[in-house]
């Protein structure tokens, strides 16, 4: 027994000492392709094509195989990755893991690589440096976030790939042009994998995309040179990091308190209907019943321009809304009206099927615009989803849900106004066009949560 149990003990540490990371230098690069083999390196997972030519890998797309990885025998954690990354076909579309993990007994045994993914896309969509979460959980940073960085990509040319990891902060660059911002606790160490894709049609086979000066060094702080409007996506609940606050941004929901929020319609915070708990703010409606709600809530502070961001869950079948610009109808008097970023179970809720051309779906501008949806981006019910309303100094206007923008319009335009004309608002004098107003949450009498509400003023 004595002797099985040292024999595992040695297999265990020679396993650990094949895969262990020697520690990476944060001044020195070390390069993890010698340009002649594929020394470091292992396939899995499909059957694409890998090899060495010229001092370049090359990956050739197969028919019939699922993506392929060409993965790192190391796990990395914190640190900065480079390489030059080339695809010759504006159809294909690739992607460089990194932080990722490999299961061997995924999809019954072929091998599974999930995680993140620094995106190459060379495609209209233009999201090269997007950051995408294989096999797991979609989309994490649209690049259509960073219009920006979206001509940066150049096709059939070499492009240089820059990934930043430190800590749960996560930037990616293309040829030296900032493009997402990432803060993401799930995967704090992973391989390093270079993608081919499957293809969908057989005039797709031997496309090739090609990588080369791959290397990589340790990181112990973010470097200091995004830029400070750069949209940071954050999916640790009502938190915002140093980057964040430095520029302007801050919480509108402390993740405990009401502060900051009281009654539309009275100096204080509802004593009843509102739930604040596990770093949530919500209806509960335990009595649904007349008296029982507690009715809208708004900001305490006025905004103009802005940019707000908020994560919601719905309950099956519910309705709910973020208002901006909410104030009075008629100067200090009348109903709290305000422009509405709809809350909704679309494929419950019977007001989906009311107003006009779906202007009353989720994400939509309540009862005025319709949100343009892909159904990839639109999670179901009972899920945190993602809203954000942006509120530029010229009134341009801008819907985003699950990253993904579906709307955008001009406040005060003519389009605008004829849009409101023939809308629920039309007996309401300049409706949407106050120069300032509340940030309202609302209370349709429905249960819904609401989490990591932050806001930034725009000057």
């Amino acid at each position: 027994m004595k002797k099985l149990t040292l024999l595992l003990l040695l297999l265990t540490s020679s396993h650990f000492l094949a895969t262990a990371q020697a520690p990476l230098s944060t001044k020195k690069w070390t390069s993890l392709f010698d340009g002649k083999s594929l020394k470091g390196w292992k396939q899995v997972a499909g059957t694409a094509t890998y090899a060495v030519e010229d001092g370049v890998i090359v990956g050739r797309t197969v028919e019939k195989s699922p993506n392929t990885f060409l993965i790192s025998e190391q796990e990395y954690g914190d640190f900065v990755l480079e390489l030059d990354v080339k695809i010759e076909d504006l159809g294909s579309n690739s992607g460089i893991q990194f932080r990722s993990q490999y299961d061997p007994a995924g999809r019954d045994g072929k091998g599974k690589v999930f995680g993140y993914q620094y995106e190459l896309d060379p495609s209209p969509c233009k999201w090269t440096g997007g950051i995408y979460d294989e096999g797991r959980r979609d989309w994490l940073y649209p690049l259509g976030l960073n219009p920006s960085a979206q001509n940066s990509y150049k096709h059939n040319e070499f492009n240089q790939v820059r990934i930043e990891c430190v800590g749960n902060q996560i930037r990616t660059w293309v040829n030296g042009t900032p493009a997402a911002y990432l803060v993401d606790n799930v995967d704090s160490k992973g391989v390093i994998a270079l993608q081919v894709h499957a293809i969908s049609s057989p005039d797709k086979v031997g496309k090739k995309i090609y990588w080369k000066n791959i290397r990589i060094k340790g990181a112990t702080k973010s470097a200091d040179d995004f830029p400070k409007d750069g949209y940071v996506v954050n999916t640790i609940p009502n938190a915002l990091t140093d980057f964040e606050k430095k520029n302007g941004w801050k919480l509108l929901f402390d993740g405990q308190t009401s502060t900051g929020w009281k009654s539309a319609n009275k100096a204080t915070f509802p004593d009843k209907g509102w739930v604040i708990q596990d770093g949530t703010i919500g209806v509960n409606v335990v009595e649904p019943k007349e008296g029982a709600r507690g009715g809208d809530i708004v900001t305490t502070d006025l905004y103009s321009a802005f940019d707000l961001s908020f994560e919601f869950k719905l309950s099956p079948g519910g309705n709910g809304g973020v208002k901006y610009f909410a104030g009075p109808a008629q100067g200090d008097k009348g109903p709290i009206v305000g422009l509405e970023y709809q809350v909704l179970d679309d494929k419950v809720h019977p007001d989906a099927k009311a107003g006009r051309d779906g202007n009353r779906t989720e994400a939509s501008l309540y009862d005025l615009i319709k949100a343009d949806k892909q159904p990839r981006f639109v999670r179901p019910v009972g899920q945190w989803c993602s809203g954000r309303i942006v509120v530029y100094p010229n009134n341009h206007v801008e819907h985003y849900l699950n990253g993904m923008k579906v709307l955008e319009y001009d406040r005060g335009s003519p389009a605008f106004r004829e849009l409101v004309a023939k809308s629920k608002y039309k007996d309401f004098p300049n409706f949407g066009e106050a120069p300032a107003g509340r940030i309202l949450l609302q209370d349709h009498g429905d249960v819904v949560n609401f989490r990591s509400i932050k806001i930034k003023k725009f000057n």
